[in-house]
C-alpha cells in the first residue's frame, strides 16, 4: 500500500483485501503451562539434548535414531538419496515390512495383549478386544485371502472404502503384509469420490463392508460400492472384485444386491483360509506402503504416495516421543482412518510400539456428550487424541459430562486445524482435569506425521501454539518475495521446511510435476541443484512466529476449505455444483463456525431466463452430497443473478467470502459488475 493506515483504519477496512493471516497476527500471546512433574516423570523423551542430536549439521544421519526403533530385515546403505531433487529416497538399500513391525514382531512379549480395542457405536454391543495373536491370525487369514483368491501381488493397488471398524487395520496390514499399495477412501465420500480415486490408483479390487453405525442408525454402505464400480466404469477403469466385510458376521445387512462374479463375502471366503500363514514380503524401504487421497484445488484429489521405511520410522518415533506411547498405554485417537491422522495415529504408529489402540465406529457425541468419557473410563485410555472439531462440539453440548467420569489422561493431543486459547483452555482443565499435557500438532496428509509441537517432557504448553518444529524438523517462514521472516517480526508467511525428512509423501501417484510444482517450485534456490538444502518445501499454510520460537499456523494460502479438519478442495464442491443442468457457475468460500471452523458457502448462478428457487437450491446441495460425500454439504446455497467478476472474467470470491462472514467486502469499484454485489448482499441476509 502506498499510504500508512492507523490501526483504526484498518479495523474499519476489515478486510477483504487483508488475508487472514495478517489479522490473526494481532491476537495476544497466551501464558505458558508446565507439564506436571508426574508426566515427566514416566516421559519417553526428556533429554534436552534431543535437539543438538537433530541440528541441521547432524542432517539427515540423525535420522538413524527413527529407523532403529524398527526391525529390519536388511540395514540400509544409503540415510538419504537427493540425486533426484525433490524426490528424496531415505534408507536405501534397507528392506523391511510394516505388518511385521505392528504385528509379528510384538508376539514373543505381547502375545496376549490387546492390540486393537474396537467400540461399536451402539452401547448394547459388546466392545472386542483384539490380541497381538488374534490380530496376527486375521492379518495372516484376509492376506491369504487377497493373494490367493484375489491374486494380488505386490506393487498392485487396493482401494479400501471402510468405516471405522477393526477389520479396517486388519486388511490395511495384510495389505503392508503382501507388499500391496492400499488406498482407504473416508467412508462418508459418496461412491463417485470413491471412484474417482479407484480409477486414478487403477484399483482392480474394491473392498467395503456391508453397513455401519453413525449417529444411531445402521448406515447402508455397500450401495457406495455398486456406484463408486459403475462411475470407475464410465471413467474406462474396470474393477474385478468387490470384497465385502459383514458389519455383523453371518448376516449381509445391506439392501442392495450382490454382483455374481464380482462380489464377494469376505467373511464366508475366509473360512478356506482358516489357519493358513503368510511370510511378510522384504519390501525395500522406499517401495511405496499406502496412498492417501487429499482435495486439491484443480478439481481432481491427488494421491500422495508414502513410503514403507521412511513413513514407518518417522510415525513410530513420534508416536514414541510427542505422543509419549509406551507398550503398558492404552491409547485413543478419535479421529478416522479414512484420513492420514487415522494412517499414523491410530494403526501404524501405536502398533509398532505395541500399544493397545482405540477404533471407535459412531459419533462422539452419541447418544450424548459422555460417550466419550464412559468409553475412556471403561478401557482405561490414558492418551487421547483428537481434533478442535471434535473438542468444540463436545464442550458444546456436555460442557459438564467430562466431570462426572473417572477417566485419567496422561497426554491429550489436537490435530487437524488450530484450537482456539479458550477451548485449549477448557481442554486442559475439563477433560485433561488439569493433570494432563497437551501437544497442539500441525502438519499436513502430504506430511506424514507431526512436523510441530511441543515435546511433552521437555517443553512448556502455550494455547493456540502449535510449538516449535519437533526435533529434526527445521522450519522457516518466507514472505511472498522468498525473505526469511524472524522470529517475533509480528508478520505472517509461507511456512516451509527447510529439510527433508523420512515421513514426507514421495510423490504424487501418476503426477510427478505436479508434486514439484506445488510443494518445491515456489522457493527453490536453483532448479538444476541436488544439493537438499535448495529445495525447502512449501506447505501451503500461513504462519507466524512468536519471538519464543513457536509457530502458530494460519489457515491455507489456497483454495482448499478445512472443514472440522477434513480438507475439502473448493473445485470438487463446484464441480457437484455444476452437475444440476440450471446451474452455469459455482462458487464456494470458507465460513467462519463455532464448532467446524470453517464450513462451506455454495453461491452458484443460474442459465439465463430461470428464476431462483428453493427447489434447485436444494437439488445444488443434494448434488454435492452425492458426489463428495455429507461432510462437503454447504451452509448454504445461494442463488445469485451473477458472480463477482474481473473484467477478465474471474470470479472474486474474496467478495462472496467477505458477505458471507458478514465483513466489508472493501473496494469493488474495480469489478466488471460492481452493481451485483449489493444485490448478492441482500440475497444473502
Amino acid at each position: 500500500m502506498s499510504e500508512e493506515r492507523s490501526p483504526g483504519d484498518l479495523t474499519k477496512q476489515q478486510t477483504a483485501d487483508i488475508s487472514e493471516a495478517q489479522i490473526a497476527v494481532h491476537w495476544p500471546e497466551e501464558d505458558y503451562f508446565s507439564p506436571p512433574n508426574a508426566f515427566i516423570a514416566q516421559a519417553n523423551l526428556t533429554d534436552a539434548a534431543v535437539f543438538q542430536r537433530f541440528s541441521l549439521d547432524k542432517f539427515p544421519e540423525c535420522f538413524k535414531e527413527f529407523a532403529d526403533l524398527l526391525d529390519w530385515y536388511k540395514y540400509w546403505e544409503t540415510t538419504l538419496d537427493t540425486s533426484n531433487p525433490p524426490f528424496w529416497r531415505w534408507f536405501v538399500g534397507g528392506t523391511i515390512n510394516a505388518c511385521y513391525n505392528c504385528v509379528d514382531r510384538h508376539l514373543a512379549r505381547h502375545r496376549n495383549k490387546t492390540a486393537i480395542h474396537f467400540v461399536p457405536e451402539p452401547e448394547n454391543e459388546a466392545i472386542q478386544h483384539l490380541t497381538y495373536q488374534e490380530l496376527f491370525v486375521r492379518v495372516n487369514e484376509f492376506a491369504a485371502l487377497l493373494r490367493e483368491a484375489c491374486g494380488l501381488k505386490t506393487g498392485d493397488r487396493v482401494t479400501l472404502h471402510m468405516p471405522m471398524v477393526a477389520e479396517l487395520p486388519i486388511t490395511m496390514l495384510a495389505c503392508a503384509r503382501l507388499g500391496v499399495i492400499h488406498s482407504q477412501v473416508f467412508s462418508g465420500f459418496s461412491g463417485k469420490a470413491c471412484a474417482d480415486r479407484v480409477s486414478d490408483s487403477e484399483s482392480r479390487v474394491l473392498i467395503t463392508m456391508d453397513a455401519y453405525y453413525r449417529a444411531g442408525k445402521l448406515l447402508d454402505h455397500k450401495e457406495k460400492a455398486d456406484t463408486a464400480v459403475d462411475e470407475a466404469a464410465k471413467d474406462g477403469h474396470k474393477v474385478d472384485k468387490v470384497l465385502i466385510w459383514q458389519r455383523h458376521p453371518g448376516r449381509y445387512s445391506s439392501a442392495a444386491k450382490l454382483v455374481q462374479g464380482r462380489d464377494v463375502i469376505v467373511n464366508d471366503l475366509l473360512r478356506d483360509f482358516r489357519g493358513t500363514r503368510v511370510d511378510p514380503v522384504q519390501m525395500p524401504a522406499e517401495a511405496p506402503l499406502f496412498l492417501m487421497y487429499t482435495s486439491g484445488t484443480t478439481g481432481r484429489p491427488k494421491g500422495c504416495q508414502h513410503s514403507t521405511g521412511g513413513y514407518l520410522a518417522y510415525v513410530t518415533w513420534t508416536s514414541r516421543n510427542i505422543q509419549d506411547i509406551h507398550p503398558e498405554d492404552v491409547y485413543w485417537c478419535m479421529a478416522d482412518i479414512g484420513w492420514i491422522t487415522g494412517h499414523s495415529y491410530i494403526v501404524y504408529g501405536p502398533l509398532a510400539l505395541a500399544a493397545s489402540s482405540v477404533v471407535y465406529e459412531g459419533v462422539p457425541t452419541h447418544p450424548d456428550a459422555g460417550r466419550p468419557w464412559r468409553i475412556a473410563e471403561d478401557l482405561g485410555v490414558n492418551i487421547f487424541h483428537t481434533s478442535p472439531t471434535a473438542i468444540r462440539a463436545l464442550r458444546r453440548e456436555g460442557p459438564e459430562e467430562p466431570a462426572k467420569y473417572h477417566h485419567r489422561f496422561k497426554h491429550m493431543t489436537t490435530v487437524g486445524e488450530p484450537i482456539e486459547p479458550a477451548v485449549w483452555k477448557w481442554y486442559h482443565s475439563a477433560v485433561g482435569k488439569g493433570e494432563a499435557v497437551i501437544v497442539d500438532t500441525w502438519w499436513q496428509t502430504e506430511n506424514g506425521g507431526f512436523l510441530c509441537s511441543t515435546v511433552p517432557g521437555l517443553a512448556k504448553m502455550k494455547p493456540g501454539s502449535a510449538g516449535p518444529g519437533i526435533p529434526g524438523i527445521h522450519p522457516v517462514i518466507y514472505d511472498d518475495d522468498g525473505k526469511e521472516l524472524p522470529a517475533g517480526s509480528g508478520r505472517a508467511g509461507n511456512i516451509c521446511i527447510r529439510n527433508p525428512w523420512p515421513g514426507s509423501f514421495q510423490t504424487i501417484w501418476k503426477d510427478p510435476e505436479r508434486y514439484v510444482r506445488q510443494y518445491y517450485a515456489r522457493y527453490c534456490k536453483n532448479p538444476k541443484s541436488k544439493d537438499w538444502r535448495d529445495w525447502p518445501y512449501m506447505a501451503g499454510d500461513g504462519a507466524v512466529q512468536a519471538a519464543d520460537g513457536y509457530y502458530r499456523i494460519l489457515g491455507r494460502i489456497d483454495d482448499v476449505i478445512n472443514v472440522a479438519g477434513h480438507r475439502l478442495g473448493t473445485k470438487e464442491i463446484e464441480s457437484a455444483a455444476l452437475v444440476v443442468a440450471e446451474v452455469v457457475e459455482a462458487a464456494v468460500v470458507p465460513v467462519a463456525d463455532e464448532i467446524k471452523g470453517k464450513v462451506p458457502d455454495l453461491y452458484v448462478a443460474l442459465k439465463p431466463g430461470l428464476a431462483a428457487s428453493a427447489e434447485i437450491a436444494n437439488r445444488v446441495s443434494a448434488a454435492v452430497v452425492s458426489g463428495i460425500g455429507a461432510i462437503a454439504r454447504p451452509r448454504r446455497v445461494i442463488i445469485v443473478p451473477d458472480m463477482p467478476k474481473t473484467r477478465s472474467g474471474k470470479i472474486m470470491r474474496r467478495v462472496l467470502a467477505a458477505i458471507s462472514n458478514r465483513q466489508d467486502p472493501g473496494d469493488v469499484s474495480t469489478l466488471a459488475n460492481p452493481e451485483v454485489v449489493d444485490r448478492i448482499r441482500e440475497l444473502a441476509k
